[in-house]
């Protein structure tokens, strides 16, 4: 990764607080899981998206981010490419700042649609592996 890709990203994991993580699993083997655990441990308030469960990681899940009472900054994706352009269009519609599609997930048309609509985008990265990579550390005042 370029250096500034790894600015970007740095920027990102210092300044968020609140990330809406679509497609969140409760299956506690899912990388989902893992890297939103990870995230909470770290003091970033993780929201849950997903209309199959009632609570995740001791947090309340909602149906859709058009759901969610609170700001958003980002919107971490872990859905397939091709579910990715209706999540790009609620995080316009909720003013989220930032799309972050996990690793694997690609998707240039509603990464397109998501700058267009001045919010910042990132593809095809890990936010746990990203964060530890650029060591990032935790938020003050965070953790568990």
């Amino acid at each position: 990764m370029n250096n500034d890709h790894d600015q970007k990203m740095r920027d990102i994991l210092t300044s968020a607080r609140t990330i809406a993580s679509v497609g969140l699993s409760s299956n506690q083997e899912k990388p989902s899981y893992s890297v939103a655990a990870y995230l909470k441990e770290q003091g970033y308030r993780v929201i849950p998206v997903n209309p199959t469960a009632t609570e995740i990681l001791g947090e309340k899940v909602y149906a859709s981010l058009s759901d969610i009472p609170d700001k958003v900054d980002v919107v971490q994706v872990f859905r397939k490419p091709e579910d990715v352009p209706p999540v790009v269009d609620e995080a316009i519609k909720i003013g989220a700042k930032i799309v972050w599609m996990q690793e694997g997930v690609v998707n240039y048309e509603a990464a397109q649609k998501a700058e267009e609509a001045g919010l910042q985008v990132v593809m095809d990265a890990c936010m746990r592996a990203t964060h530890q990579r650029l060591n990032i550390g935790p938020k003050p005042g965070g953790g568990v």
